[in-house]
């Protein structure tokens, strides 16, 4: 068994690294709807803030959720541990400090995301090259992603990355879905209820498949079902617990595997369609989508405890969002 230091250390740079890349997606996402929303539509930030789980210290550093203080917030300010700069620079670090058992490509491949972003993350606040910016951001990484897939033997090292991006994955997934809650429309049903949720698919590069393995249309209760339990699509809930089962299959403990276990179960009782129409006990899509992440956030903390209980203690910017 690796060390238990650096087996967290690799787990959270995979964590860092899909969190920067899932953060631009919904931030693409957001836009994408600001640009097709109909007259009388209006895109609550404040509601965006609580989906990530950040309004709480959003507020403690701006007075009014604005789009302009909002986008700050999730890009560029480091004083947010999830922004997007704070957590390439963060993953620059953790790879910097390991990257002796790491294909000597990575540290280079990382340290141009960084500088790449320490560049541009000022234009990306200017919607009209927000999208290239942000576009730019996720192709590096997935750069990356492809580097490390393509040359890393499929040990402990490999295997606690994959863990953290699909715990990272899982979580995002969910709170991208919860966007629909902070658009609010003049009207409910036709072509821009249905633009809201093709923006969701968009948001995980989900919608061409979607498309061919469900429909053309983007019907809340199947997109909402599709992104939750779809087990080939790969951003899907379920497809990342199966990574998890399989990533934790190749090491020791049990702990975290009856954790995924319950959030299956949590998965095969779900009903899209009461889901999507917000016609389910305790808060609909939204209230799901939070339960959904304190699950996650359990299962984060039985990794943790399983495997790095030893390693001393870590940076509290190392932390999943803060649950809304």
């Amino acid at each position: 068994m690796m060390l238990a230091r650096v087996a967290e250390n690799l787990y959270w740079m995979a964590r860092y690294l899909e969190r920067a890349e899932d953060t631009a997606r919904l931030i693409n996402a957001t836009t994408m709807m600001l640009m097709d929303m109909p007259r009388g539509a209006s895109f609550g930030w404040e509601d965006l803030l609580k989906v990530v789980g950040l309004a709480e210290p959003f507020h403690k550093l701006y007075d009014e959720a604005s789009e302009s203080a909002v986008m700050s917030f999730l890009i560029q300010d480091e004083r947010n541990p999830s922004s997007i700069f704070a957590c390439v620079r963060h993953a620059r670090e953790n790879t910097r400090t390991f990257r002796e058992v790491l294909p000597r490509e990575s540290w280079e491949w990382v340290n141009e995301l960084y500088l790449y972003t320490s560049t541009h993350k000022s234009s990306a606040l200017d919607r009209r090259k927000r999208m290239e910016v942000l576009t730019e951001i996720i192709r590096r990484r997935q750069a990356v992603v492809g580097l490390l897939s393509g040359t890393m033997s499929r040990d402990e090292a490999f295997q606690f990355m994959r863990i953290g991006r699909n715990v990272e994955r899982a979580d995002m997934t969910s709170r991208v879905l919860d966007v629909s809650h902070a658009v609010n429309l003049p009207f409910q049903g036709g072509q821009f209820t249905d633009l809201v949720w093709v923006s969701v698919l968009h948001a995980l590069s989900a919608h061409q498949m979607y498309r061919r393995h469900v429909g053309v249309h983007a019907k809340g209760h199947k997109v909402v079902h599709y992104l939750l339990n779809d087990a080939q699509f790969p951003r899907s809930v379920r497809h990342c617990l199966t990574e998890l089962q399989s990533a934790l299959g190749e090491l020791p403990g049990q702990g975290p595997q009856r954790q995924i276990v319950s959030l299956i179960r949590t998965l095969d009782a779900v009903d899209g369609r009461k889901l999507a129409a917000n016609e389910t006990a305790n808060g609909g899509l939204h209230g799901f989508c939070d339960r959904l992440q304190s699950g996650l956030a359990l299962l984060s903390g039985a990794i943790a405890e399983t495997y790095f209980r030893a390693a001393h203690s870590q940076p509290l910017s190392q932390t999943q969002f803060q649950l809304a």
